[in-house]
């Protein structure tokens, strides 16, 4: 719940969402007269309590995906300090207010050094209510990650893909790839997390299959994440070259397990970090072969 007066990253996410609903507020992380001005048209419009108070109620209308975004500025993804284009709405990068970043000391500092060229991207899903407290459990951690995508589908730029993050647990692997949190708490007992943040509850998976077991059903993706992730796969494989591709069993299908092309950097293009570890199951459901069809 946020309110006249607050400041940080939930004022600039309601600020961009009532943006790229037609509504004109500056994004500032500062909730201001304006701003109240600005959520409380919003709320009338919506036929909701014009208090300017945004809590469960009004953030429901406002962080769905709109049928239609007026025109808005090309967005961009960062990649040794130049942009690069991506066909999704909802990025922010580090730099941006309400941004979320990785610290110092928390991956491979690669300014002014030779070109990266990543041949893997990582998925992961973070176990965490949010993308900014995933942020915070990075950093605490001393870990790192280029990319989040949070709830509603917004992609957080973390860090500059120049830069290796450490989120794959292997140091060949850091040096080598991209990697992505996709938010979901995972377990059921969470869904009231979710709605309690205006997202609604969040599908349940029950083919989680990996490391040849089916898991008990958990908290999935909503389809605002998954158009986001295939986006973020798109710009990524144009930007870098790594292929719309995934590991493969001798049969053609979707390695779910570990995978020793992957961790011997012999395979290039998406996998899941189950792809290098019996100790992770993440992202075990996620149908790549299904979603890159669709990219493509």
């Amino acid at each position: 719940m946020i309110r006249l007066g607050d400041k940080g990253h939930e004022v600039a996410l309601c600020q961009r969402m009532l943006l790229e609903k037609g509504y004109s507020v500056s994004v500032d992380a500062d909730f201001g007269p304006k701003t109240l001005s600005v959520v409380k048209q919003f709320q009338k419009d919506y036929l909701l309590l014009a208090d300017g108070i945004v809590g469960q109620m009004t953030w429901e209308p406002l962080l769905k995906l709109p049928n239609f975004c007026p025109k808005t500025p090309q967005k961009f993804i960062v990649h040794n300090g130049k942009p690069w284009p991506i066909k999704w709405d909802r990025v922010v990068l580090w730099d941006e207010p309400g941004g979320l970043k990785s610290n110092p000391g928390c991956y491979y500092n690669n300014s002014g050094k030779a070109e990266r060229k990543p041949t893997l991207f990582v998925n992961h899903w973070d176990v965490c209510v949010s993308s900014e407290s995933c942020a915070e459990v990075l950093n605490r951690r001393k870990v790192s990650v280029h990319f989040c995508i949070d709830g509603d589908g917004t992609i957080y730029q973390l860090l500059d893909t120049q830069h290796g993050a450490w989120h794959a647990g292997f140091n060949t692997i850091n040096k080598n790839s991209i990697g992505v949190e996709i938010n979901n708490a995972y377990y059921l007992k969470y869904q009231k997390n979710a709605v309690h943040r205006g997202l609604g509850e969040r599908p349940i998976q029950t083919n989680g299959i990996v490391h040849g077991r089916t898991l008990k059903p958990f908290t999935w993706f909503y389809d605002a994440q998954l158009r986001a992730l295939k986006a973020l796969w798109g710009s990524v494989s144009e930007q870098h070259g790594i292929p719309l591709d995934y590991p493969k069993n001798e049969d053609g299908s979707l390695c779910t397990t570990i995978h020793q092309g992957c961790k011997k950097l012999e395979f290039e293009g998406l996998c899941n970090h189950y792809n290098f570890t019996e100790r992770k199951i993440d992202c075990a459901g996620l149908d790549i072969p299904n979603l890159i069809s669709t990219i493509l």
